[in-house]
């Protein structure tokens, strides 16, 4: 036994020592294996149950070339401003409209798409100048959390203009992006803040995602709504539109600047995506540890 134990120790040695031997890029190989300990460390969430969203299981996805925004919609801060200027509304339309996507913490690539009524309310305010107060507001660098915009409050509620009602949602098949993530915006009512689904949106949140709604806390904690759940509560034709399988996690978000001009997404939990261009993996591995911004 005492042999065989010795063959063995030797034999985990000698591999240990070719695998470093035939390493080309230590610092390369060190970042690529953490990166994937921590995807692995990292569990699916259950739909309608507390847990915090994973990054992809599939560790080749990082390496791929994702879906970018396409050129015909600047990203670079100099060109988006000299082509859209304050029009945002215009802005949000034409990345829906590209099927852009957004790189939320670091490497999840969200597909952005506007709910019908809040497309046709942004195309309204686009077009006329008599709706410029409509128009989204893009916060400056000082203002990199919601909890930072003047007059913020911890309630469900949302403007179409400072703040969007939205959704993270999970396991959309083909969602541009490679990854099945989706982020949904939806129109609240004009009146209260909140959204009835036969009069305003009926893809907007629902009585129970508003009232239940505590998106400044973290995650855990929080109920991931099947589309099953979703429509139950009225939600018009959640999966027939993300797919059977698809589930999400409801956010307020707004829009603000960082340092560099770059525009953010940023959901009131602090996580937040910028609209992406092509990705590798050593930009993700530099996002993920804090160097991105």
């Amino acid at each position: 036994q005492r042999t065989k134990s010795i063959s063995e120790s030797r034999e985990a040695l000698t591999q240990h020592h070719l695998w470093n031997k035939e390493r080309n890029n230590p610092p390369t190989m060190f970042l690529a294996t953490l990166t994937l300990t921590i995807i692995g460390l990292i569990s699916t969430p259950t739909p309608t149950t507390s847990f915090t969203p994973p990054l992809p299981q599939n560790p080749s996805l990082l390496t791929q070339n994702m879906a970018a925004t396409p050129t015909t919609v600047p990203i670079e801060p100099s060109e988006r401003q000299a082509q859209y200027g304050r029009n945002i509304a215009q802005y949000l339309v034409d990345l829906h409209d590209a099927k852009a996507t957004f790189d939320f913490c670091g490497g999840m690539m969200f597909q952005l798409v506007l709910s019908d009524k809040l497309r046709e309310h942004l195309v309204n305010v686009a077009a006329s100048e008599e709706e410029e107060q409509q128009q989204p507001l893009v916060f400056d660098a000082s203002k990199p959390r919601m909890f930072h915009i003047p007059d913020y409050t911890k309630n469900g509620l949302a403007d179409n203009t400072r703040l969007f009602h939205g959704r993270e949602i999970r396991k959309v098949p083909n969602a541009a992006g490679g990854m099945g993530f989706v982020l949904h915006l939806s129109l609240a009512s004009p009146s209260d803040g909140k959204n009835s689904l036969t009069e305003n949106d009926p893809e907007g949140w629902t009585e129970q995602e508003v009232e239940g709604y505590d998106g400044w806390g973290h995650d855990v904690g929080r109920i991931w709504r099947t589309g099953e759940k979703l429509e139950e509560e009225g939600v018009v034709g959640f999966r027939e539109k993300f797919g059977k399988d698809s589930f999400g996690l409801h956010h307020r978000f707004y829009l603000h600047l960082d340092g560099r001009d770059r525009l953010w997404l940023s959901a009131e939990d602090g996580c937040e995506g910028t609209p992406a261009g092509k990705h590798s993996i050593m930009k993700d591995l530099s996002n993920m540890l804090g160097l991105g911004r």
